[in-house]
């Protein structure tokens, strides 16, 4: 039988704070471990290594005894600071990695050398199986209720097609908003959750206060999907200006992909654009937002401390 998250992380409950672009910061890891769960923040959240190396240190210092805290790394060619952030985790330390887009192979070598582990983000059995064979410590199954990028799959079949068929523990990410919720992904056979959308609206990130609120006045039915961020479905909160600027991908954008040469370009400009339209929706109270989130925000109704948060999920 498969570790379970606690086991893996020696944490309290099994749950990570999920790593989310401009959302997740050192306060918030910190209240995540002092509640007895982990926390995972986004290495592109920080524009320099030396930002990076810093807010390492600060939450090794800070880990109180039974807390876990990890960093997730974008793995693909997007990504063009991945091997700096590679070294710099490395080189710093923290108990785990979670890794996204790409091959894990490299991480997983580099990261296994000084005994960090590293959980990967999969969407089907393919890719599980592919890094279950490259060693990955553990699975994170991106369901279909899932907030940002998310998988095809429902959580009940995602779970139980990986446990059926993989070796390696299965943390599910998606659809999480309530303790009922956490009961009902490991009734399923996960070895934990990853928990995202419900921590927007906490005191302690450092999005706007509009962002926040948006969490808390929208629900599930509120969550669209848009191709207008990365070029990549994702699921956002229909705003007006979401409304205004549609959903898809414009007719040259879906020209250009279908161009072999210049797809990872497309992607990779897109993506930049999508990503700086995304910073300014989390950092400014602007009529233009793109909010990123799930359907788990239906749960939310105030914007409380993560302590709090934590408390609603384990009680």
């Amino acid at each position: 039988m498969a570790a379970t998250l606690t086991d893996l992380l020696h944490i309290k409950y099994p749950i990570i704070q999920a790593p989310m672009f401009l959302v997740s910061n050192v306060p918030m890891v910190k209240e995540a471990m002092n509640g007895g769960i982990a926390g995972c923040i986004p290495a592109l959240n920080y524009r320099t290594l030396d930002e990076l190396r810093v807010a390492l240190r600060e939450l090794r210092a800070a880990k109180p005894k039974g807390g876990s805290f990890g960093f997730n790394l974008i793995v693909n060619k997007s990504n063009v600071k991945f091997k700096g952030q590679l070294e710099v985790i490395c080189e710093e330390g923290c108990d785990f990695i979670i890794t996204s887009l790409g091959s894990p192979e490299e991480t997983i070598k580099e990261a296994h050398k000084v005994g960090i582990k590293v959980f990967c983000d999969v969407t089907d059995l393919k890719f599980a199986k592919k890094v279950e064979g490259l060693g990955a410590d553990a699975i994170i199954a991106v369901n279909n209720e899932a907030g940002g990028h998310r998988g095809n799959m429902s959580p009940e079949n995602l779970i139980k097609t990986l446990t059926a068929n993989c070796n390696i523990p299965i943390i599910s990410a998606g659809g999480v908003g309530c303790k009922a919720d956490i009961d009902k992904m490991l009734s399923y056979g996960a070895a934990g959750v990853s928990v995202g959308s419900p921590f927007i609206a906490s005191k302690e990130a450092n999005v706007t206060d509009e962002y926040k609120q948006a969490c808390v006045d929208f629900g599930a039915d509120d969550i669209v999907m848009t191709e207008r961020i990365s070029g990549t479905p994702c699921t956002v909160i229909n705003t007006p200006y979401v409304q205004k600027i549609g959903t898809k991908a414009t007719w040259i954008e879906h020209l250009l992909n279908k161009n072999r040469k210049l797809k990872k370009w497309v992607k990779m400009i897109r993506f930049s654009i999508g990503m700086n339209a995304t910073k300014n929706a989390a950092t400014k109270a602007t009529y233009k937002t793109v909010w990123v989130a799930g359907p788990s925000i239906e749960h939310t109704k105030a914007i409380l401390p993560v302590s709090d948060i934590i408390k609603r999920l384990v009680s």
